[in-house]
């Protein structure tokens, strides 16, 4: 981030979301961007499968860490919530106290629609890396699951092998 005020800026930023009461309830994943600005989604019920689907796959076989579903973290481009993320025990001893991590989680999962451009998908994974991620995953209706790393395309994760989207979960 280019200056140590735009951070702070962020940070306070994000304390007012958290704590402002209009925006608890709402269905939609809020995030700010670069600028401070809130952006949300609406709630899918597909993606809510495959969220809760990846979860619980990524709490089954990484026991020495933490899962997370919605964990807020500070990059270059903004304040982003990864659909799901696991940090290993070293970053829950590091990070878990903070309500807005200073660093990415090892793994930083998206679950993407049609409306997520390419642009902005870019973006994320960018920002994941640069906060420290060492995986970001990208999961697709209809392509499945891709796995980027700070030295590009990965053809698998290092942290587990398959990773499927099951068939009881209909494509949209």
């Amino acid at each position: 981030m280019g200056t140590i005020g735009k951070r702070e800026m962020l940070v306070a930023r994000w304390a007012e979301v958290v704590n402002d009461e209009s925006l608890r309830d709402l269905p939609y994943k809020v995030e700010l961007n670069a600028e401070g600005t809130i952006e949300m989604r609406p709630a899918n019920n597909w993606h809510g499968a495959v969220q809760a689907h990846l979860a619980h796959f990524l709490g089954e076989r990484l026991r020495d860490g933490l899962v997370y579903t919605g964990c807020s973290i500070l990059t270059a481009a903004g304040v982003r919530v990864p659909d799901v993320a696991w940090g290993s025990s070293e970053f829950v001893q590091e990070q878990a106290a903070n309500t807005l991590f200073g660093r990415a989680p090892e793994i930083c999962v998206e679950v993407l629609s049609p409306s997520n451009s390419i642009k902005e998908t870019d973006a994320k994974v960018k920002a994941f890396l640069a906060a420290g991620a060492r995986e970001v995953w990208l999961v697709r209706a209809r392509e499945g699951v891709s796995f980027i790393g700070p030295e590009g395309a990965l053809a698998r994760s290092a942290f587990v092998a398959e990773v499927e989207i099951p068939p009881s979960i209909p494509r949209v």
